[in-house]
């Protein structure tokens, strides 16, 4: 296994968070390959850990924090991502064998060549994925919380100004005798890519009276004017969407909303 930066060669299968066999990999749609294609320009960086026959078996993403939901940190890069792969085929599991630290490690190298005071990640503070225990045994310290989200902060120098969480400053109105969903959309995310695709669908099968707009997170200023990055709001109450519900609980919710206007 060797890590490697992302090349043209990977695009395809970065896009689809290295799960294109999976049909959730389709369902999402080309919502993460606009947002990789967008954010080349604004300073995407992302490593890849192939095997001995080039076959990527684990990822890392990372950004400058002006380009995310941070405030207090301008010189930092901040991580999106960290995945390994565990797939049941001839691809095999490679979790718990040292890919994600050896990625973590490559990003962080990276950053400092490009001048970065440190490196963020957001951890749950929950024993799921991204957690941020992880992050925490690898030299990462708290520095704010939201929710389940914890921002774990490496810095690269001392006195580095620690980042913190942009929170949501405002939520969509409701709009009288309409049923309004609106999907916070940024793109980076292959699962939630998913919900806002079902949401879509849905709400196009349901119609009149539902009402589907989308504010495109990509735009920072949009995303901060908002301070919300990705998520699905039925009138004004959010949905959530990681790991997103399933198309017909989705529907539901939708269908209960306009059952609720009579």
């Amino acid at each position: 296994m060797r890590i490697v930066d992302l090349s043209p060669e990977y695009e395809s299968i970065f896009a689809s968070c290295l799960e294109d066999r999976l049909p959730e990999a389709r369902e999402a749609g080309s919502l993460r390959a606009e947002w990789i294609h967008v954010m080349k320009g604004r300073g995407l960086r992302a490593k890849l850990a192939v095997t001995d026959q080039e076959v990527p078996v684990g990822m890392i993403q990372y950004v400058p924090a002006t380009e995310t939901l941070l405030d207090g940190a301008p010189g930092a890069y901040f991580v999106y991502c960290v995945w390994v792969v565990a797939f049941r085929d001839d691809r095999g599991n490679h979790q718990g064998k040292g890919t994600g630290t050896a990625l973590l490690e490559a990003a962080e190298a990276d950053a400092k060549t490009l001048g970065a005071t440190g490196m963020a990640a957001w951890g749950l503070v929950l024993p799921f994925w991204m957690k941020a225990s992880w992050f925490r045994k690898r030299g990462y310290r708290k520095v704010d919380r939201s929710g389940m989200a914890a921002l774990m902060w490496k810095p690269f120098a001392p006195g580095a100004p620690e980042p913190r969480f942009v929170l949501p400053r405002k939520t969509p109105e409701r709009i009288p005798g309409q049923v309004t969903v609106t999907s916070f959309l940024h793109g980076q995310c292959r699962a939630g890519n998913v919900g806002h695709e079902r949401a879509r669908r849905a709400c196009a099968e349901i119609g009149s009276p539902v009402v589907y707009r989308v504010v495109d997170t990509k735009n920072m200023a949009t995303a901060r004017e908002w301070g919300i990055l990705d998520a699905i709001y039925i009138d004004g109450r959010e949905v959530r969407n990681g790991p997103p519900l399933s198309y017909e609980k989705l529907r539901k919710r939708i269908e209960k909303a306009v059952h609720g206007l009579r």
